[in-house]
């Protein structure tokens, strides 16, 4: 979909927020709290960002972006290039960090830019009259983004790094507390989604959580074969490209977005063989059962991986 940049504005230290509206006689399709959109760049360069705005609003998608220093080209060239009347390419809004709007009670915990899907879901609980809480940990208040939405609710806490007298963030005393009913919710950095994951296994279903980058290495080794099933191809992945490298090299037609493993978009069905696992969005019981991979990250162990293709 076309959508025009309706306003650019400052939320933190290195953080913009961007208003897209769709283009005159165009509408938005809606989306649900925890949602996300992908982003067409230019040319080889797609990202996705959480929308952080009230579902209900109809034909706005608000975005939260962080510049990173580490920036593989998303967050730089939308903060270089992206500019108030811009007309951009969006997809079509997708969930993988659903909310239980059920639940009795839901704690969302977030580090940095990953507050962004929890705003959404905080205007959707409101709506709903459906009890949260809000754990907020940050390096300093000046990166801490979105903090005027968040002032007026005696529920949030927030936890800045360089100012002690700020609560320190208690992963392992959120889980052990949390009541029989209450859904925990997480979007951060890699370690405290580990820690997150580690702290809160036992809880199954009533945890969720979503990785908005990753520090594992991506498979680039190579040295194995690819055998798609449906369309009956061989793919060698040579050393020195990823499996999405060698499948969309050969043309063959695979969705992806973050290049990371953490947004779910490019995952593939296994049928034979057994791959190596560099994603962040499988389950470990989803890692265990080998019946899927994410190729824009991961390899194989076996000389042959057959693949739903």
């Amino acid at each position: 979909m076309k959508a025009r940049i309706r306003s650019i504005g400052w939320e933190a230290d290195h953080v913009l927020c961007f208003r897209l509206e769709p283009l005159p006689g165009a509408h938005f399709p809606p989306f649900t709290a925890g949602g996300h959109i992908e982003l067409a760049l230019k040319p080889g360069l797609s990202r996705s960002y959480s929308l952080l705005n009230d579902p209900a609003e109809t034909d706005v998608y608000v975005i939260g972006v962080q510049l990173d220093p580490a920036s593989r080209g998303g967050s730089q060239h939308i903060h270089e290039h992206w500019r108030a009347g811009q007309v951009v390419e969006v997809c079509e809004p997708r969930n993988h960090f659903p909310l239980n709007e059920d639940a009795e009670l839901s704690i969302l915990v977030a580090g940095g830019i990953g507050i962004t899907p929890m705003l959404s879901m905080i205007a959707r609980l409101q709506r709903l009259g459906r009890r949260w809480e809000l754990h907020y940990a940050v390096r300093s208040r000046s990166r801490a983004a979105f903090l005027d939405r968040l002032g007026g609710y005696a529920q949030v806490h927030l936890t800045v790094d360089d100012e002690p007298a700020t609560p320190r963030l208690d992963l392992a005393g959120l889980v052990d507390s949390a009541p029989a009913g209450a859904h925990l919710y997480c979007c951060g950095p890699a370690g405290m989604l580990s820690a997150f994951r580690e702290q809160g296994a036992r809880l199954g279903d009533r945890l969720h959580y979503e990785y908005f980058s990753s520090d594992a290495p991506v498979a680039n080794e190579g040295g194995y074969q690819l055998l798609l099933q449906r369309s009956g191809k061989r793919v060698e992945v040579a050393p020195g490209e990823t499996m999405l490298d060698a499948l969309l090299g050969a043309g063959v037609d695979v969705g992806f977005a973050c290049y990371e493993g953490v947004c779910g978009s490019c995952r593939v069905t296994v049928l034979e063989g057994v791959p190596d696992h560099r994603d962040s969005f499988l389950t470990p019981q989803e890692r265990d059962a080998n019946t899927a991979v994410m190729p824009c990250c991961s390899g194989a162990r076996s000389s042959v991986l057959t693949l739903d293709l």
